[in-house]
């Protein structure tokens, strides 16, 4: 996959949180600009490149915008990465960082980490019918510790207002997956005891976030990747 115009990149899933093992995956996420001139023609540009082998996903700019404003929180590590784990960064990359908190909006945090997390509990639950085979314990273990990350990180960032991608005491969630694999209702009390986390504390963030920063900076990387059109002879 050959993606021009990359604004930041960097390594997420696991090996940024600190839960990888020797067989785990090597996740990649970034964000391009497409050419200002390719976005006002009859056919729109791509707005995600998905590949495997390196796994590696890469948003359009606005589309990365979207997604964040709305509190997703895949896309939401990109701007929150440590320093090391960036493989692309460039001024406008950071531009972005700058004004990361700004994309915030405290129901959407809470609604789509909680969402995620439930998600999360769903797949575990309907993995753990029946006698799970080893495989199945595996991906429901998995589920598992991304629904404890999901709950930790999504009220860390309601809560404070920041995000920290490496989780604390990665041993306890490893613990955690193999409890909940072994009865996928044992994930059920940290879910609960979660969304009582969030009922019960004032956010930090303001109720919706600022779409006026984002469209600025969205407005400055078009600038930036216009070129005049050729005009044919």
């Amino acid at each position: 996959m050959t993606v021009s115009n990359i604004l930041l990149s960097g390594v997420v899933g696991s090996t940024a949180y600190g839960l990888a093992h020797a067989g785990s995956d090597v996740d990649r996420l970034g964000m391009f600009a497409a050419p200002t001139e390719d976005l006002h023609g009859l056919h729109t540009p791509k707005e995600s490149h998905v590949s495997t082998a390196p796994d590696r996903t890469l948003h359009e700019a606005a589309k990365w915008c979207r997604l964040a404003l709305g509190g997703n929180p895949t896309v939401m590590e990109l701007v929150w990465l440590p320093d090391e784990l960036y493989e692309v960064r460039t001024p406008l990359g950071d531009e972005l960082r700058d004004i990361r908190t700004t994309l915030l909006g405290s129901s959407r945090v809470r609604d789509a980490y909680l969402g995620y997390a439930t998600q999360q509990f769903r797949k575990l639950q309907n993995r753990g019918d029946g006698t799970p085979t080893e495989q199945t314990a595996k991906r429901i273990a998995k589920h598992a510790r991304h629904l404890k990350r999901l709950c930790t990180q999504g009220y860390e960032l309601y809560a404070e207002g920041r995000l920290t991608i490496r989780v604390d005491d990665p041993e306890s969630y490893r613990r955690f997956g193999e409890q909940v694999a072994a009865d996928p209702e044992a994930a059920l009390p940290l879910l609960r005891g979660f969304e009582e986390k969030f009922a019960d504390t004032h956010s930090v963030l303001p109720e919706q976030p600022d779409e006026r920063a984002a469209e600025a900076w969205l407005r400055r990387v078009r600038r930036h990747f216009y070129t005049e059109p050729t005009t044919p002879a």
